[in-house]
Parts: structure tokens; sequence; C-alpha cells
């Protein structure tokens, strides 16, 4: 079974989290996923909901109506814009008004928005739609004995009267995601709070305590590591892990993977191929536990 999906990695992706977009153009397509990346897309909107409505809702909806031009569900790799877009969907469904304002926006570079195309994340795509006993049959490198943090960060669970990707006050899928590749991923109290993102440009020092709290705690739990889904997340646990340690005092040694690079590597792939050569923090350990187990 082949499944088809609009490429939208967006722009944290696009310009920093390279890595991310590296692995799941090597990693889907081996799961009979085609990625067909989708002509003249913009930012989600996402950084302007707050700020200008209107804007958001038609940066939003031109890439929706740019992916329902080719008839194509979209899959993002970001979830702020997962949340933008499933924002926008519903409040354009529920606003005739500014359904149809939007509309004759769009009209003007001959779009039309109407709605009909899905929007998945990456998690979704894997565990919904692929489904976790195609990927255990995919496994090469079994990931016997290694215990992992899941974290799927806040806006793949809230608000959760607009995400519906998972459970927001349970969240599992990616947990199963990650058992089917045969490591342990246990529940922890701290697993729902924020990776401290929102407070990096704002209150940057406040941002990177919020991250050192998740970290220790993971650190303190046992975890050989951390897999997360989300761009922002990663970056402060992966690429401010640093900062972090600099700035608090700390001596943090935590590997932290996107899921789709773990996959990678359970799947065979090299570490240049799920792009963990561009990773920062130290994950040699947790690939060498990774190739013993073949």
């Amino acid at each position: 079974m082949s499944l088809t999906y609009g490429f939208y990695p967006g722009c944290v992706i696009l310009t920093e989290q390279y890595a991310y977009e590296i692995a799941a153009r090597n990693v889907l397509p081996l799961l009979d996923v085609k990625l067909v990346d989708l002509n003249n897309i913009s930012c989600c909107g996402e950084p302007l909901m707050s700020m200008n409505k209107i804007t958001w809702l038609y940066l939003a909806a031109r890439n929706i109506a740019i992916a329902e031009r080719d008839d194509l569900d979209i899959m993002c790799l970001c979830n702020a814009c997962y949340l933008s877009f499933s924002k926008a969907k519903k409040i354009l469904k529920e606003d005739s008004g500014l359904f149809e304002k939007i509309n004759s926006i769009l009209n003007i570079e001959g779009l039309k928005y109407t709605g009909e195309s899905k929007v998945k994340h990456l998690v979704e795509v894997l565990h919904d739609d692929v489904g976790v006993d195609r990927i255990r049959g995919k496994i090469r490198f079994k990931l016997v004995g290694l215990k992992l943090a899941s974290y799927t960060g806040c806006h793949l669970l809230r608000p959760s009267s607009i995400v519906k990707v998972d459970d927001p006050e349970n969240p599992s899928k990616l947990n199963r995601l990650v058992e089917a590749l045969e490591a342990s991923s246990p529940h922890y109290p701290e697993e729902l709070e924020c990776c401290g993102a929102g407070l990096l440009i704002p209150k940057p020092d406040g941002g990177l305590s919020y991250a050192s709290t998740q970290l220790k705690a993971i650190v303190n739990r046992g975890f050989d590591g951390v897999v997360t889904v989300c761009p922002a997340c990663h970056k402060m646990f992966d690429g401010k892990q640093a900062a972090i340690n600099q700035t608090l005092g700390l001596n943090i040694e935590l590997p932290v993977i996107y899921y789709i690079q773990l996959l990678g590597l359970a799947m065979g792939l090299s570490v240049k191929d799920v792009g963990l050569h561009l990773n920062q923090s130290p994950c040699d350990k947790l690939v060498a536990k990774v190739r013993q187990n073949g």
C-alpha cells in the first residue's frame, strides 16, 4: 500500500533543522510513503497568528489551497505549522464571511481554498496510516535495552479542541512508535511540560531554564535519550544543550534524536542518511547501542 502526501517542511526546518528533512526524505520512501513537493509554498502564518488574523489565515489557507490544487493531503513535520493549519481550517469552516474574504484574496493568484485537503503531522502518518506493525516489520537493528523518553510537544496536544493527534492528557502514539523499534518508552511525569521554546526570544534565560528542568528530569529518571518530533523542542533540547549547561552550570550529556532519525537507524540507514551528523547533542553512544543489536 503506497501513501502520498504534499510535503510541507516549514520554515524552521528549511532554515536550521535540516536533519529532520534529510531523515524524512530518506526514510519515508522505504515505508512506501511518497512525498510530493508543493510548489511556491510560504510560511504557515503561525508567527502572525496573534498579530494579524487576516494575514495569518491567508498564509495558512494559501498553502492548503496549493495542496488542494494538486489534490493532495498535507504532511507537516513541524508542530507549529500543524497547529496553524488546523486552527485556520477550523475557523474558516465555522466563519463563512472569513472563508469568502480569504478566497477573494487567494483568487488574485488563481487559488481557491475549499478545506477538503487533510492536514496531518508525521506522527499521524507513521502511527495511523503506515502503522506500528508495518514499521516493526522494517526493522533491521532492534533497540532492545534502550530506555527512551518520548516528547511529543505542546502543539500536537493543545488546544485539544483543535488538534486531535493524540490524547492531550496521556499521549501514547510516539511511545508506541518508539516501542515498535523494541526500545522501552515509559511515561514520565514531566512529558507534558513545555520545552521553553516560546521564551527563547523574549526571555532567553527563562527558556533555557524551562528546557533544563525537562532534561534534568529525563536524565534523573534513567533514560538513555529523548525522542522528539517538533523542531522547536528539538532545538531547545539538542541545539541549546551546551548553552543550558554553560548558563546554568550543569553538565548534561543527553542524546536528543528525532524519531524519524531513530527509525532510519533502526532500519539500517547510515548516520549521514538520517542527518545525525547535524545533531549537536552527544548521540554517538546511542548510535553504538543501536548498532550492537543488529
